[in-house]
């Protein structure tokens, strides 16, 4: 474990260091392609620094924030368009920190988002348009009670169904995801004073498949591929084939695009090759929701089902689909084993730490 700490301080100092030659040098250049082509050696390292991480809990955020997140905005900045255009990027620090980390800074809230947001901080989920009847402080600390018991009861995975097997992993890598999103967008909210867009917004309050994928699951991501395939592949064919397939070319496009990129993540997790079972599970995603969308638009206010059934169909559809076809390939080449175990090290070092202190 040792050896690998020094590989990923050693990965995210090339990182930084290419994300100074991005502010130093090649924003100084025009933007397009005399831009592009300055950061091509940019592109390459950042594909491949991951490739010397090996652990479950330095290799996934690394390869996420690198490989997808920075060179999607690096290919947004080449063009000048994107967070490292458009936010205030005084200093190399603030360029570096919007770069390396999936945080989107506020573009000028209003003010009344603001003083709502500080009113209902204490009592709700200020991101829940619909108000979380929990409050925000308790929301926390279940899901790290939950954690902890997910954490737990993979002691006796061998006596567990393997669907309850699946939603724990389901669980899992939910509220893992939320918490390493939250934690690595800490430093720039306290250091720099960023207001930060949310990162993820309750998923599991979703009442359809666009609600889910485009206001509440991962928002940063959903964002990123807004501008670099959902837009640019709705205005390219609008006058083409027409506003309503296009707006599905533009959805298709981003699930393409996502499904592509978690590929690429699986196989730096597992360095094994693709079997294109994830990129199905997106197809079939952006096929239903383009599906649902225009259902949605048909029917009108006409027909509307409850929530609660909407909410239950939606998260039933994620979860299946999600047992079919997302997480096979992780399971088949054991990267929850290595990631159970990291967890198991973790915790041990811990309680060695907490005994030497007492």
């Amino acid at each position: 474990m040792e050896g690998e700490i020094e590989s990923f301080i050693k990965v995210w100092i090339i990182a930084i260091l290419c994300f100074s030659y991005c502010y130093y040098i090649s924003s100084r250049l025009p933007k397009g392609i005399t831009r592009l082509l300055s950061l091509l050696p940019v592109f390459y390292l950042l594909i491949i620094l991951p490739l010397d991480l090996h652990s479950f809990h330095l290799g996934a955020p690394t390869t996420f924030f690198l490989v997808w997140l920075a060179t999607f905005k690096l290919l947004l900045f080449s063009f000048g368009k994107g967070p490292l255009s458009s936010s205030p990027s005084k200093n190399i620090f603030h360029f570096i920190a919007i770069a390396s980390l999936p945080i989107k800074i506020r573009q000028n809230p209003p003010q009344k988002f603001i003083k709502n947001t500080i009113i209902k901080e204490n009592n709700t989920n200020p991101f829940d348009p619909n108000g979380s009847r929990l409050p925000k402080s308790i929301l926390v600390a279940i899901k790290v009670l939950l954690l902890a018991l997910i954490i737990k009861t993979y002691e006796y995975r061998a006596y567990l169904h393997p669907y309850l097997t699946l939603l724990l992993y389901c669980l899992h890598m939910y509220i893992g995801i939320e918490t390493v999103l939250a934690l690595v967008a800490l430093p720039a909210r306290t250091i720099f004073g960023f207001e930060l867009e949310p990162q993820f917004n309750e998923p599991y309050l979703t009442t359809s498949l666009q609600d889910f994928w485009g206001r509440r699951w991962n928002l940063m991501v959903s964002s990123v591929l807004r501008e670099t395939a959902y837009d640019p592949i709705r205005r390219a064919s609008l006058e083409i084939i027409g506003p309503k397939w296009a707006q599905f070319l533009g959805v298709m496009s981003s699930f393409v695009v996502s499904g592509l990129m978690h590929e690429a993540i699986y196989y730096y997790l597992s360095r094994a090759r693709p079997t294109w079972e994830v990129t199905l599970f997106f197809l079939i995603q952006g096929a239903s929701t383009g599906i649902e969308i225009a259902a949605k638009k048909a029917a009108g206010d006409t027909w509307r089902p409850h929530k609660v059934v909407t909410r239950v169909l939606t998260l039933g559809f994620l979860t299946l689909t999600g047992n079919w076809l997302f997480f096979p390939q992780l399971l088949r080449n054991g990267v929850h084993e290595k990631g159970i175990k990291e967890y198991s090290l973790i915790i041990d070092f811990v309680k060695a730490g907490l005994r030497y202190h007492s």
